[in-house]
């Protein structure tokens, strides 16, 4: 089972989404939370350490875990486990750093939801992680 950790990056009433390259082998062209597969052992925080640094150039000072998503298509990528953590404050400007997201953009829920997203319990987490008082 593949285990993999994302980061809803919050700042005021906006979160930052990115949008995975059409070339992506796993929900191509979709918006997504900042994220990856666990490398090694790497426990979910230090894996969403590591994502942070290379997909964005960010380093997460004030991060929570929040949730724990089941992959919603097993039949057609296969079993995984998405813990998802709330980011409130990171060093550095969130930036793409390479080929696997096309676009970043902060957008507010209304507009996240009318996206193509690539979990559909996002529906859910999002509106749940902005009500989040902050740490």
């Amino acid at each position: 089972m593949r285990i993999c950790a994302g980061a809803v990056l919050v700042r005021g009433s906006e979160i930052l989404l990115v949008r995975r390259s059409d070339d992506r082998p796993f929900y191509p062209g979709v918006w997504d939370v900042v994220g990856g597969h666990s490398e090694g052992g790497e426990k979910p925080g230090e894996t969403l350490v590591r994502e942070l640094a290379e997909e964005l150039g960010i380093e997460p000072l004030v991060f929570e875990h929040v949730d724990v998503l089941d992959e919603p298509r097993p039949d057609k990528y296969g079993d995984a486990r998405y813990h998802i953590f709330v980011v409130r404050a990171w060093s550095g400007v969130p930036r793409l750093r390479n080929a696997e997201h096309s676009e970043l953009r902060w957008v507010t829920l209304d507009e996240a939801l009318t996206l193509p997203l690539a979990h559909p319990d996002y529906v859910r987490l999002f509106p749940a992680v902005l009500q989040r008082p902050p740490l």
